[in-house]
């Protein structure tokens, strides 16, 4: 392994313009810059003070100096999207590049693993945030981000789509059928982008505090390990009592570390225990069964969710009612496919936790069935439904057809690994960071690397 920290770039906005305030004195072509500034693509070129460049990269003078980058999107396609100003330390890299046949600039932000991660811990959750659950987060943050980057010896990644989204492997096997699997970006021009679909990154925004950095620096180059490969660890907001196998949200592969666990010390009574089973998942997600993360204590739930998250009350159990006009639109808008009325929402395959992986649409003009989880996710609201782990119920049918659909679901996101709220209470309750990664991650070591 190596000894030494990795520097890491980071991919924060795509836009014709980006504008930016220099705090502190900047370095581009031997020439020091500060205040405002602005990078344009015009006419198929980069302009910089009207000069055209290739690329620009302003190197901080001092550690301490930092920048803002103007409208940065964050939440990108999920319900909580926005705009919003960020400062980022480090350096700033702008270049060209090519997404969706069209060209825009890119805003790089050039920075150590270490001083990332601080931020990433901040924006994941409140500052606040219990010590061992600090501590746990920079472990599995630093694990994910690693993985890839100490695989390939260098840091290098395989050439992929420029888009500020998740690469997708889509399969259309039979007629009827479309399954798509989501995984992690593999940027062309940096390791990481800087949104939920990565880890959500917003630079020193999102105050930090001596509590962040104490976890940081307590957990330096530690990672989780199996079987002397960095760990895939993978984490969610809300895992609904129990989480879900890798591979059946993510790439079709088996990791050992994230096989199904229940989010408690037992094995809850009065529930069948495989999932997969209909009749077992339906009365798992109607009822509220004992979990870590079963809890409404806002002071717990205040350490994992930041003000935006806050807007969203229900998590470990909720419910999303449609009439036949709204799902019937939604589901055509977002799948690009004319249904017609919908008939029926059938549950064909679900996964270790009880979401859905694959679903069957039954509409009055066709009939498909659609994974995996998250694309389940995506055709059933306009942003993104909160998981797939759902049942429904229909009413008002006339002539075979509801005038109305109601989902009712279990968590908040795909369910792998950690689970932020549950991570949240074992901290509370006096876990230590390490029983926190062990009951999340089954069979996996905790080693420092550099």
């Amino acid at each position: 392994m190596n000894s030494s920290e990795p520097i890491i770039r980071v991919g924060i906005l795509s836009s014709e313009e980006i504008e930016f305030i220099l705090k502190g004195e900047f370095f581009f072509d031997k020439k020091p810059f500060t205040g405002y500034q602005k990078a344009i693509w015009q006419d198929g070129r980069m302009l910089f003070e009207g000069e055209e460049y290739s690329e620009l990269v302003f190197e901080p003078t001092h550690e301490q100096d930092s920048f803002d980058l103007l409208n940065v999107v964050i939440g990108i396609g999920f319900h909580w999207e926005r705009k919003e100003n960020q400062r980022f330390n480090g350096a700033l890299k702008i270049i060209p590049v090519e997404a969706r046949h069209a060209v825009s600039l890119q805003a790089i932000n050039i920075i150590p693993v270490e001083k990332y991660l601080t931020s990433v811990i901040s924006s994941e959750m409140s500052a606040t945030a219990s010590a061992e659950l600090l501590k746990a987060h920079a472990v599995i943050s630093r694990s994910w981000l690693l993985r890839p980057i100490f695989q390939h010896s260098v840091v290098s990644w395989p050439a992929a789509s420029q888009d500020k989204e998740m690469k997708q492997a889509a399969s259309v096997p039979e007629p009827g059928f479309i399954e798509k699997w989501y995984e992690r970006d593999a940027h062309v021009h940096f390791e990481v982008c800087a949104d939920d679909h990565c880890q959500r990154y917003q630079g020193i925004t999102r105050a930090s505090t001596e509590a962040v950095a104490k976890a940081i620096e307590l957990t330096r180059g530690q990672v989780l390990m199996y079987e002397g490969q960095i760990c895939d660890a993978r984490f969610s907001k809300s895992c609904g009592g129990a989480t879900e196998t890798f591979e059946n949200c993510w790439a079709p592969e088996h990791h050992p570390y994230l096989n199904k666990i229940f989010d408690n010390t037992v094995t809850p009574e009065d529930f069948g225990t495989d999932l997969t089973v209909e009749e077992n998942a339906e009365k798992w997600v109607r009822q509220r069964p004992e979990a870590f993360c079963n809890t409404s204590d806002k002071k717990i739930l205040a350490q994992v969710l930041n003000n935006y998250d806050q807007e969203t009350n229900d998590f470990y159990r909720w419910k999303v009612e449609y009439t036949q006009d709204e799902i019937a639109e939604i589901i055509r808008r977002r799948s690009g496919i004319d249904f017609g009325p919908i008939a029926d929402l059938v549950p064909i395959k679900r996964g270790e936790s009880g979401r859905i992986i694959q679903l069957k649409i039954v509409g009055a003009k066709q009939t498909i069935v659609v994974g995996k989880e998250l694309e389940i996710r995506r055709w059933l609201s306009n942003s993104h439904l909160y998981s797939s782990a759902f049942v429904v119920d229909k009413y008002s049918i006339v002539d075979g057809i509801p005038g109305k659909f109601i989902l009712s679901g279990a968590g908040w996101g795909h369910g792998v690994g950690l689970c932020q709220i549950g991570a949240a209470v074992m901290g509370e309750k006096g876990y230590k960071y390490i029983e926190i990664l062990s009951h999340y991650f089954k069979n996996s070591e905790l080693k420092r690397i550099y």
